[in-house]
């Protein structure tokens, strides 16, 4: 059972301004998409992207990360080119490693109308923590 003084926010011990970008300044790069033509016919898509970068809001450096996505199309395929660039946005953005995948799969769930997706952030190794990030989705 939650306390009222667990309920609140734990105290940045370094004093420093640690938020993500808000989701409104963002400024991603939309993600296209094209028909699939065979509805229906349930097939898995992979995508392996292995460049991935963002800002750390605690430190400011960089964060580098492997992202998975495997989805099954229901009526809308992702465009490969929007899908990258959309990646490639990302390099400017205080974002922290869980929003990032959230994120992503709003996004992509948002664009594509999937029948299933699963995402992963595979981040490199920082301050000898190792962190890996899982989202999925399911369309009811």
């Amino acid at each position: 059972m939650a306390t009222e003084e667990s309920a609140i926010a734990p105290v940045n011990q370094q004093g420093l301004d640690i938020q993500s970008a808000p989701r409104a300044e963002m400024e991603l790069y939309p993600l296209d998409t094209f028909a699939y033509e065979f509805p229906g016919k349930e097939i898995k898509i992979d995508f392996e992207i292995t460049e991935f970068t963002a800002i750390c809001p605690f430190s400011d450096f960089p964060d580098f990360a492997t992202i998975r996505l495997e989805y099954v199309p229901n009526e809308r395929c992702v465009e490969l080119k929007s899908l990258k660039l959309y990646i490639n946005s990302f390099r400017n953005i205080k974002i922290f490693h869980e929003h990032v995948i959230n994120v992503i799969l709003d996004d992509f769930v948002g664009a594509c109308d999937p029948l299933s997706v699963e995402i992963e952030g595979d981040f490199h190794v920082r301050g000898n923590i190792k962190t890996v990030v899982r989202a999925s989705y399911k369309k009811q």
